[in-house]
């Protein structure tokens, strides 16, 4: 079997992870063997990161949607409630960018939403 000596193409795909370790420290930047490891661990750590973001924004969006709440007089939950029971179909990162920016929009989704909730009350009852 003749021998094979890959040449350039070894050369590239280890000029490509080392392009892609650049800016880490010491052998992390300049070894391939090193180099590679740690590329891979930071894809890995920038896969989840991708993933944990939106329940990051998630959060951000019911802590303001709260914090309007609770200056209109309504708690979150009763307020997602609220919408519910009126079929709104407005989700918490519209809601959240209504609550920063229209203090008087807000209002008015809150009051639908008081409406909604007291509309299930005598239903129930």
């Amino acid at each position: 079997m003749p021998r094979v000596k890959r040449g350039s193409k070894r050369k590239n795909r280890r000029v490509k992870i080392l392009k892609l370790a650049k800016g880490y420290y010491g052998m992390k930047s300049r070894g391939h063997r090193v180099a590679r490891e740690q590329v891979e661990r930071g894809l890995n750590f920038a896969f989840t990161g991708r993933k944990d973001r939106k329940g990051e924004f998630r959060t951000l969006w019911i802590a303001r949607i709260n914090a309007a709440a609770r200056m209109n007089g309504i708690s979150y939950s009763k307020l997602i409630a609220g919408l519910k029971a009126t079929g709104s179909l407005l989700d918490r990162k519209i809601l959240a960018d209504i609550a920063v920016r229209d203090a008087a929009g807000f209002t008015a989704i809150v009051e639908s939403a008081r409406k909604g909730l007291d509309s299930q009350k005598s239903t129930s009852a």
